[in-house]
């Protein structure tokens, strides 16, 4: 008894076509998860080696971002990162990651 693939009854069930739509789908979706996950996955590490005696209180954390142009709607400091969640200048949603000795913006979700 000849063994059948799994693809090849896919194939007869589905036809060839439609298993190649869903191929280069799936591989799409799973790359793009990939991209997101090491984006959000880089932004977990410190954002400076400093010591906290170093680093500006959230009100200047604050005042660096809202300089350039970005509404602060909230703001702690997590993992010697300073994490804002502001509106940009169009109104859009997104998450600061900053500096705390600085306040220069070191990443953007």
């Amino acid at each position: 008894m000849a063994k059948i693939s799994s693809f090849k009854i896919a194939a007869g069930v589905f036809g060839t076509a439609a298993l190649v739509k869903i191929s280069v789908f799936a591989l799409a979706i799973a790359m793009l998860g990939l991209t997101t996950a090491a984006q959000a996955g880089s932004l977990g590490r410190p954002c400076t080696a400093a010591p906290q005696s170093q680093w500006l209180s959230i009100n200047e954390l604050q005042a660096k971002v809202e300089a350039q142009g970005y509404t602060v709607k909230k703001a702690k400091l997590k993992k010697a990162c300073g994490e804002l969640y502001t509106l940009d200048k169009n109104g859009s949603r997104v998450e600061l990651f900053v500096d705390p000795t600085s306040g220069q913006i070191v990443g953007r979700l």
